[in-house]
Order: C-alpha cells, then sequence, then structure tokens
C-alpha cells in the first residue's frame, strides 16, 4: 500500500497550497476537496480526481488508476484548510470553460458576491432548479475555494460555471438572451409576474447591488416583494427566490 508520513512530501505540499492559495489553483488547473461523500459526487459526475489521501480506510470503489495514500490523521489535518477536515482529501482538476455559447434556457448572473460560502449555496440551489449556468462577474469569491465547494455539497461538479467580463454579458444580450437585473427600483416588475424562459437574472452583492454598467444591460429590472421596513436579502436567499420562480414559471 502507497504511504506518506512527510508533510515536506511534494504531494503534500501541493495538496496545502490547492487549499490556501487561489493564483496556485488558478496556475496548476487543480483544487482541493474534503470528504468521502465529495469525492464519490466527484467519481459519480466524471471529474478528472487526479490524487486522493486518506487516513484509516480506502476509499470504496476508487478507480486503480487514481493514485491514492495512506497518510497520518495529523497530516490530513495539517494540509485541510477546513477546522473539521474528514478523513479523505482529494485533488481535481478545474474543468474547461464551455466550449459551445450559452443559449436559451434560464441562467443566473452573479456580480460581485465575494464570499464563497454564498457562492456554493448559489450552486447548490441552481443545481436544484435546473439552472442552465452560473455565469460569475466583477470580482465574485472562486468558486473552487475550499468553502465554496463545501457550501456547493457536490453541485460544483455537475453545474456549469461560466467566468464573465461585462463584454460577456454584453454579447449574450446580442444573442438573444434577455438579462433581468434584480434591482430595488421604483420602475421594478414583481418577480412572480415575471417568466424567465430565455433569460438570464443578474444578483448583485447585499451591500453594493449591481454596478452600473451591469444594469444598464438589463432589458428590464425585477424586485422580490417585501415588507417595507426590509432593505435587502441576502445574495444568496435572493437568488435562491428568483431561481425558483424562474423554475415554477418555466416546468
Amino acid at each position: 500500500m502507497n504511504e506518506i508520513t512527510s508533510r515536506k512530501n511534494p504531494l503534500v505540499v501541493h495538496m496545502k497550497k490547492l487549499g490556501g492559495d487561489g493564483d496556485y489553483r488558478r496556475q496548476s488547473g487543480e483544487f482541493l476537496c474534503d470528504g468521502d461523500k465529495l469525492l464519490r459526487e466527484a467519481l459519480s459526475y466524471g471529474a478528472d480526481v487526479t490524487a486522493v489521501l486518506f487516513s484509516g480506510v480506502k476509499p470504496e470503489g476508487l478507480p486503480a488508476d487514481i493514485p491514492a495514500y495512506e497518510v497520518p490523521r495529523d497530516l490530513i489535518t495539517a494540509v485541510s484548510p477546513l477546522k473539521t477536515p474528514q478523513g479523505v482529501l482529494f485533488a481535481c482538476r478545474i474543468p474547461a470553460p464551455a466550449s459551445s455559447p450559452i443559449t436559451g434556457g434560464f441562467h443566473i448572473i452573479l456580480e460581485g458576491i465575494q464570499d464563497p460560502g454564498n457562492v456554493g449555496t448559489i450552486l447548490r440551489t441552481a443545481g436544484a432548479f435546473n439552472v442552465g449556468s452560473v455565469i460569475l462577474t466583477g470580482g465574485c469569491a472562486d468558486p473552487y475555494n475550499p468553502k465554496t465547494i463545501r457550501a456547493s455539497m457536490g453541485a460544483i461538479f455537475r453545474q456549469p460555471i461560466v467566468p464573465a467580463e461585462i463584454d460577456d454579458i454584453r454579447a449574450l444580450k446580442k444573442s438573444g438572451l434577455k438579462i433581468y437585473g434584480a434591482a430595488l427600483s421604483e420602475d421594478s416588475r414583481d418577480v412572480r409576474n415575471v417568466i424567465f424562459n430565455n433569460a438570464a437574472v443578474a444578483i448583485g452583492s447585499e451591500g453594493r447591488g449591481l454596478s452600473r454598467d451591469l444594469l444598464d444591460l438589463c432589458d428590464e429590472e425585477i424586485i422580490i416583494p417585501m415588507l417595507p421596513e426590509c432593505e435587502s436579502l441576502n445574495a444568496a436567499v435572493a437568488a435562491a427566490i428568483v431561481m425558483w420562480e424562474a423554475a415554477r414559471g418555466i416546468w
């Protein structure tokens, strides 16, 4: 059985850097995941798992061509960025961007949502409501941050994610996709009265909302009705309501 005991082992050093350094993740094209359940999700949805570290029992169903190493429990704790890591760590390759353009269906655009937990929760919800893609722009949290991955509960392996600049969103609009912006405006339409077919809804951060550049691209602005003393909702909650309404109207 393959074993690693040293924290200076190159694979151990590599995995630790994957968990803590976003620039290193992007340069290496890999990301770090924690837990046997997440490993099963990764294998089930065809993720490219490059290496596995485990403490105790080797994960079941692991293909023979994936390198797996038994390590002491304290090494798992030292490598994982999580406070309470499980007994399995593994690395995956970051999927290449989709080659085909976004067409039809329903999509969510996230702008400037910097909390990885919120981004992960939105990915999880998008997977539940058959959202075509989650488009990230304006400095959103890294979708491959360990906190994002943990919050996504496996959706990171099955939900299409599209990084984009404002010009990319402009191109989507020119291709025929209708763009709605969630905004607190007197002209905003009640989200319950909109059919979101062949459309994307842009959600901004709770503090700043959507940028002027993105709002100027929107065909219409929408609003989630709420009591007047409540100014705004958490971004993940707002996105969940919008995705539910979109699914209800399309399904």
